[in-house]
């Protein structure tokens, strides 16, 4: 089986990223995390962002040969610099732009070992000594790069997800099989997941260590405008039936209740809290005019329908163009189902539930009155 050494995977990635101190070691662990989640049939085009060794030269200078010539390892480099990398000599213009002037050697004599061990160095003494008179030349293999993380050696094993697959479905079907590799790992090397699994858990972390300001702040402000903890009880109370809608939008449509529709579920909760404040209010305001409680909580429920619906509809096929987004598309479908359902609930269960909590009596019913007979010639 072989993989891609280099360069992120077209389409939507997962990531895990697998540390340790010894690189050879790395390398092999990489290889099997690589060829363990190859096996999932969704996932493609599996890459390293580092794992190709590159080819090396290598000098190995006899230190105390080169000190009985007088030879120096600053000579070596800067002779080896000269032929391979090049010295700048001169500048030329060109406009307005000055133009370094490089001198090196051909592509051939960099690359033949005859030639560089034939290198002229100067010694202290001015006399001119083969550089193999003293070292030995030869090739290797190295790691060009080496990406570090918490300076540990890491490397991110990359993947592809097939379309029509979402990359969260994918972190789950795999989650105990790395799980399981994880705990196979040597002591001192860990696998972690990176990409968008990570960025959504460290969003989500930091989303719910602000929740509980946010909801002290909502309570305050809410308490400040009701004035009452019955009818904050009320109103806090409809604010889980937008569960019932996010549930029944995002199931059919296979959407992840990531970090974006945790955003959406929050903007649904104050949209159903509103709607539950004026509700609420109407019932006040009827009250304060001398109506029934029945009557008011009825007339209030009828006289704010059309306003609650309308917001409610607005709302919704706002979010109809982001729908089909891949970012923002779960935040759409979280809102435009929960704003539907939470409305259509609300509207029957938030009545019924303030004529419950307040034992509001429904008014009797008349008898309907006897039919009188007709009198006899």
């Amino acid at each position: 089986m072989q993989f891609l050494e280099l360069g992120p995977p077209v389409g939507r990635p997962i990531q895990y990223r697998v540390s340790g101190a010894d690189v050879q070691t790395l390398r092999g662990l990489a290889h099997d995390l690589a060829a363990l989640i190859s096996q999932n049939p969704h996932l493609r085009d599996i890459s390293f962002d580092w794992n190709e060794p590159a080819k090396q030269l290598l000098v190995n200078v006899d230190q105390d040969k080169a000190r009985r010539l007088g030879v120096t390892s600053e000579n070596v480099a800067q002779v080896l610099n000269t032929v391979v990398n090049g010295t700048t000599i001169t500048q030329v213009r060109d406009s307005i732009y000055l133009i370094d002037v490089v001198a090196r050697a051909e592509a051939d004599q960099r690359n033949s070992l005859e030639t560089l061990q034939n290198l002229q160095v100067q010694t202290t003494s001015g006399v001119a000594v083969p550089l193999g008179s003293f070292s030995t030349i030869e090739y290797g293999l190295t790691q060009p790069i080496i990406w570090q993380r918490e300076r540990l050696p890491t490397i991110t094993v990359r993947a592809s997800v097939t379309p029509g697959i979402l990359p969260a479905a994918v972190d789950k079907e795999l989650a105990d099989e790395i799980k399981a590799f994880a705990a196979e790992l040597p002591v001192g090397y860990s696998v972690a997941p990176g990409g968008a699994a990570e960025s959504s858990a460290k969003s989500t972390a930091a989303l719910v260590a602000t929740l509980p300001a946010m909801l002290l702040a909502m309570a305050f402000v809410l308490m400040v405008q009701l004035q009452s903890i019955s009818k904050l009880f009320l109103v806090v109370s409809v604010a889980p039936l937008g569960i019932i809608g996010v549930v029944a939008a995002l199931l059919p449509t296979g959407t992840p209740l990531g970090f974006v529709a945790l955003l959406g579920v929050l903007a649904l909760a104050g949209i159903i809290i509103r709607n539950a404040v004026i509700l609420i209010g109407q019932i006040d305001d009827n009250l304060a005019e001398g109506r029934a409680p029945w009557e008011a909580v009825v007339h209030a429920t009828e006289h704010r329908m059309r306003p609650i619906l309308l917001t409610a509809a607005a709302a919704s096929l706002g979010m109809i163009p982001i729908a089909s987004e891949v970012f923002w598309g779960p935040m759409a479908y979280a809102m435009i189902g929960g704003i539907v359902a939470a409305t259509v609930l609300t509207l029957y269960f938030l009545p019924a539930l303030y004529v419950a909590w307040y034992r509001v009596k429904a008014p009797p019913v008349a008898p309907a009155a006897e039919p009188v007979a007709a009198p006899v010639a």
